[in-house]
């Protein structure tokens, strides 16, 4: 910037008054500080016309510790920058055009979504999304600030725009379908979890004591089984401690695992109210013989996420992808 003549002054995050709680390596910034330091300390330069840069993923808490922001820090940083300064619109120069439907090296003809709701954002980066971390997008979520996804590698294309839900409307049922590896499903059966208060709640303390995420989980109505789906590389860690903490007390019959399978996702936020969209999907991976092996949705409405085998995982993406039809997009 400065050999073409742009003013320019360098910060770190801490600097720069992005502070943070003391989870280090996970850091979440306490906004309202924030914003007071940010805007004491950016504001001035601003109005100055100099430009300030700002490294990304670093903090500090209130004492002045340096803190990071952990994985997608740099859009944080970005993203907390924007909210504390009020501003028009985040850019976030990656290596990839936006937000695609589906990951184009499973489907080749796979399109850039140029518009977004910040949910539908969400749920794409927490299944893979590569443009962007969810993190990254809660505070301009709850600002409304829109945030665009360009590639520095081509910059004359507009990438993608997440926008607030009105802004992002759409007839699209589904908008996108990821693919996740590399976990394991863990099965827990028992006679003794139906009716018994707190026994789902006792299978994840269980986990979390272990530091092991639940990406997924699926009860039957009948209360006597549940599945979950962690990371394959936690698997034996996960069995160890079920099996010292439940199996072995009597409080569950069986822990069995498959550590073959994946996660698929399909997302978009007119899914939400739509007859049918589950039957067009289970039904289209029927038509390739493709087996499910659990099904979870959540709240919100903005997915369904079900396991198959890791073997039939791209050929279940590129038969959702090919009944919405996502290459027409």
């Amino acid at each position: 910037l400065r050999n073409i003549k742009v003013p320019t002054q360098y910060f770190t995050g801490k600097e720069a008054g992005i502070v943070t709680d003391d989870n280090f390596g996970e850091a979440r910034p306490l906004m309202n500080v924030t914003t007071h330091h940010v805007r004491e300390r950016l504001e001035p330069l601003l109005e100055k016309k100099i430009v300030p840069v700002v490294t990304g993923y670093i903090a500090a808490t209130q004492d002045g510790i340096v803190t990071t922001l952990g994985r997608g820090g740099s859009d944080y940083t970005a993203t907390i920058l924007s909210v504390a300064l009020s501003a028009d619109e985040v850019w976030i120069w990656t290596d990839v055009d936006g937000i695609m439907t589906t990951d184009p090296k499973i489907v080749p003809s796979a399109k850039t979504l140029p518009q977004l709701s910040f949910g539908e954002a969400a749920e794409m980066a927490i299944f893979g999304a590569k443009a962007m971390h969810p993190s990254a997008l809660e505070p301009v979520a709850e600002a409304r600030i829109p945030v665009r996804i360009r590639n520095v590698f081509n910059p004359e294309n507009p990438g993608t725009l997440i926008a607030d839900w009105q802004e992002a409307a759409s007839k699209d049922v589904v908008k996108a379908v990821a693919m996740i590896r590399d976990v394991a499903m863990i099965n827990i059966k028992g006679a003794a979890m139906v009716g018994a208060p707190g026994s789902y709640a006792k299978v994840l303390d269980v986990l979390g004591k272990s530091n092991i995420n639940v990406m997924m989980i699926s009860a039957a109505v009948s209360e006597a089984n549940v599945s979950l789906i962690i990371r394959r590389n936690l698997l034996g860690r996960a069995l160890s401690a079920l099996e010292i903490a439940l199996l072995g007390r009597g409080m569950v019959s069986e822990i069995t695992d498959e550590d073959d399978v994946c996660v698929i996702a399909a997302m978009g936020a007119n899914m939400k109210g739509t007859p049918g969209v589950a039957s067009r999907i289970f039904t289209a991976l029927a038509k390739k013989g493709i087996n499910i092996r659990m099904i979870a949705q959540g709240s919100s409405e903005l997915n369904i996420s079900f396991v198959v085998k890791e073997k039939d995982g791209e050929a279940a993406v590129r038969a959702i992808h090919e009944e919405f039809k996502l290459d027409k997009m």
